[in-house]
């Protein structure tokens, strides 16, 4: 680990005016770059692999950003969720209790202790869990190095993405929680040196297959500052599958948001993980099943649809019809269809 300097600040303003170097906007970043560290979880890691070294450290972690609000909006309530919560205190906070999508996002994510220390913010903004990525030995990943190749294509990849790929780079976004918060249409607000602007958790992040390199759309020196979650008036749910029962990163996942009214979808929103290079909205799927009556064979027709294009290798060809099923059964279960 490289020598770093540490500093803390007191305010929103004070933490963007520390962090400027246009590094800030990319995800490769140089020693000398200064970066945002509140839970630190992944950034640590990163750290002691070897793959990131800051030159400054500016710990955002006692900024006033850990309140959860409850707020009319125009459309119905919405949870304002500073930056700086917890994913632990997300999840047990009375307002989540009644929306399955989110509180099981949460829950079924990392380890008790680990979601003790990790926040909101830094879930959803957390980088790749690629092990290529993630070793600085390996020199081809055009994610570290542009330009260099992606050994993941030629190499075992079954953790990898098969949506928002190609054979430039098929790193995975991992956050489960970043998957529910695109099927419930949630915001995310940035303070950055331009003042504060406002937009989908859906164009947050950058595509693998539209730029490897960038992981989100964060101006240089933009924090989150706020998540704006819409409690929608809807049943939701989300199912998580992997090779293990707790502390495992999602083979495929499925958050649906959905509304049947005299046995039509009236409305439906999906954010699929485990397979996308980004948190997934599945708006084929959606178009597919919004305003017909509700099936499971319009289901497996929504699902198929969604999966249609899916870049696959001899490691990740299982992972469109693990989607598909997945996918199906979360439909399914949210909308107590059985024919």
């Amino acid at each position: 680990m490289h020598p770093f300097t540490y500093t803390r600040v007191d305010d929103v303003d004070a933490a963007v005016a520390a962090v400027t170097t246009d590094a800030v906007a990319r995800a490769v970043q140089v020693p000398e770059d200064a970066a945002f560290i509140a839970g630190g979880t992944t950034q640590l890691d990163l750290m002691r692999d070897g793959v990131w070294s800051p030159g400054t450290l500016v710990d955002i972690s006692r900024l006033p950003l850990a309140d959860i609000e409850v707020e009319d909006g125009v459309d119905g309530t919405v949870l304002v969720v500073g930056a700086a919560v917890t994913m632990a205190d997300l999840a047990r906070h009375e307002a989540v209790a009644g929306l399955d999508v989110l509180r099981d996002s949460l829950l079924l994510a990392a380890s008790p202790q680990l979601r003790t220390m990790a926040t909101i913010g830094g879930n959803v903004l957390q980088r790749t869990r690629c092990r290529y990525f993630r070793d600085p030995t390996v020199s081809q990943c055009n994610k570290r190095e542009p330009g260099s190749g992606c050994a993941a294509v030629e190499g075992t990849a079954r953790m990898h993405a098969v949506l928002g790929v190609d054979a430039g780079c098929i790193a995975l976004h991992a956050s489960d929680l970043a998957v529910a918060l695109v099927a419930l249409d949630a915001r995310v607000r940035l303070h950055g040196p331009d003042g504060v602007r406002t937009l989908p958790v859906a164009e947050l992040h950058v595509r693998a297959d539209d730029d490897p390199a960038r992981d989100n759309v964060l101006a240089p020196g933009e924090l989150v500052t706020h998540l704006e979650i819409p409690v929608p008036d809807a049943r939701t749910g989300y199912l998580k599958v992997r090779d293990r029962a707790s502390y495992e990163f999602a083979l495929t996942s499925a958050a649906v948001v959905a509304r049947v009214e005299d046995g039509v979808l009236a409305h439906v929103a999906i954010g699929l993980g485990g397979v996308g290079s980004v948190p997934w909205r599945a708006t084929r799927a959606e178009e597919v099943l919004r305003g017909r009556p509700a099936s499971l064979a319009l289901f497996e027709e929504a699902a198929a649809a969604e999966l249609a294009d899916a870049f696959t290798l001899p490691g990740t060809d299982f992972k469109p019809e693990l989607a598909r099923r997945t996918l199906v059964r979360q439909l399914r279960d949210v909308t107590e269809v059985t024919a």
